[in-house]
């Protein structure tokens, strides 16, 4: 544990390690001190016999390493290949030293178990209204790039936050499935942004089955930026500026082949959210020692009073208790707009569908006399759902602005 050389056999070769400081270990007590032969106290374990003796045995050359590794764990290059019984035991050494609550060290940790073990580490998370979480352990929540499950419901993104980027990743482009990101002020701009990487670039949200897009401020025109996402069968519009009724039927069918529910889907409610996976534990953490504010110093009376003048404590106060943007009262109360795509084998209420959606905007067409009204097609061809339109011009005006920002 000193300054002297490392060497370190891997792959039949002998190779010296520089540049790594290693972990230094606990501080001695005073026995040790007046006594230097006393080993450390932490390669044994100590327990009393039937008679109220203390007695100590020493662990296993395993847990001493296994300590040893996840003291200083920020020095490993890579667990690939690792057995995941040997990784999960590195990983709960790791969180019982604390190490993930460094947010120096943090992200580099996580990233090297995710590399690793992938849904193994963590398969579903779930911050829905913890925006405080998200934006202090933003870089934590970068390194989970295995997700199946995603749920930010009321974390305040807008339309410009950072999460955009790794949401459109290519590093979740082949496992995420569900997405909430309900309630956090988007626009059509927003939306518009959010798909801008996907549409231009065609990579990324692969796989995404499931989409939240509830109490956001959100118009049907915002629907034609979700054409990008091919395998989107689940809706939620619920409580945005969409209007039920048969145009907006017909359009969401027109654009992505989704029908209306008239029963609320389960999959849309929270009670099914849940964090899972090894770092389930390390979440809690996190939020357990983001609540728990450190005791201030004592600071002059003239810092004080600048203070109070300017009102930065109230405020800090105020929007770290400010409700979510909604509540879950309302959100049980308010009527649902769930769409999901229906069953090939389902042709009768496909029909109905069809017939309905064409009727209603032939009519339309010939009210409004806007332009020509296109011929009623036969029912029986509508079948199967219609595939999204594929435009010969991918990007529009708005697409080419946009991407020139970047």
């Amino acid at each position: 544990m000193d300054n002297s050389t490392i060497y370190v056999r891997e792959k039949g070769t002998l190779r010296r390690v520089g540049g790594i400081i290693l972990a230094q270990p606990k501080p001695a007590s005073s026995c040790r001190r007046t006594n230097p032969f006393l080993l450390r106290k932490e390669h044994y374990i100590f327990t009393y016999n039937e008679e109220g003796s203390l007695r100590y045995t020493t662990k296993s050359l395993f847990d001493i390493s296994l300590l040893f590794v996840a003291d200083n764990i920020h020095h490993v290059d890579s667990l690939v290949g690792f057995p995941e019984q040997i990784g999960y035991k590195v990983f709960v050494a790791a969180e019982e030293s604390r190490v993930f609550l460094n947010p120096d060290i943090s992200p580099k940790v996580l990233k090297l178990f995710s590399d690793a073990y992938g849904e193994m580490l963590l398969g579903s998370l779930c911050l829905r209204n913890r925006f405080p979480l998200l934006h202090e352990r933003m870089e934590e929540v970068r390194a989970f790039h295995s997700l199946k499950s995603l749920d930010l419901f009321g974390c305040r993104l807008g339309d410009n936050h950072e999460i955009f980027q790794h949401l459109t990743s290519t590093s979740l482009a082949s496992s995420l499935t569900q997405l909430f990101i309900g309630g956090n002020s988007l626009s059509d701009a927003g939306l518009q942004r959010l798909t801008a990487p996907i549409r231009m670039m065609r990579k990324g949200l692969d796989c995404l089955q499931l989409l939240d897009l509830s109490y956001n401020p959100l118009s049907e025109r915002a629907l034609r930026y979700l054409t990008c996402l091919p395998k989107l069968d689940k809706l939620n519009a619920s409580e945005t500026n969409m209007k039920l009724g048969t145009r907006l039927n017909a359009t969401i069918w027109n654009l992505l082949g989704l029908i209306q529910s008239e029963k609320p889907l389960d999959t849309f409610d929270h009670s099914g959210c849940k964090t899972e996976g090894w770092a389930d534990q390390v979440v809690t953490q996190w939020e357990i020692n983001g609540s728990q504010m450190p005791k201030q110093k004592k600071i002059e009376d003239s810092r004080i009073a600048a203070l109070r003048f300017f009102g930065r404590q109230k405020f800090v106060r105020d929007v770290l208790n400010t409700p979510p943007v909604v509540a879950d009262g309302v959100e049980a109360n308010s009527e649902k707009l769930h769409f999901y795509r229906p069953a090939t084998t389902n042709h009768k209420t496909e029909k109905q569908i069809s017939s309905t959606t064409e009727t209603h905007v032939k009519s339309l067409y010939y009210n409004n006399k806007k332009r020509k009204p296109e011929p009623v097609k036969d029912v029986a061809s509508h079948q199967t759902p219609p595939t999204k339109r594929s435009s010969p011009l991918a990007l529009t005006a708005e697409d080419i602005d946009l991407l020139n920002s970047y």
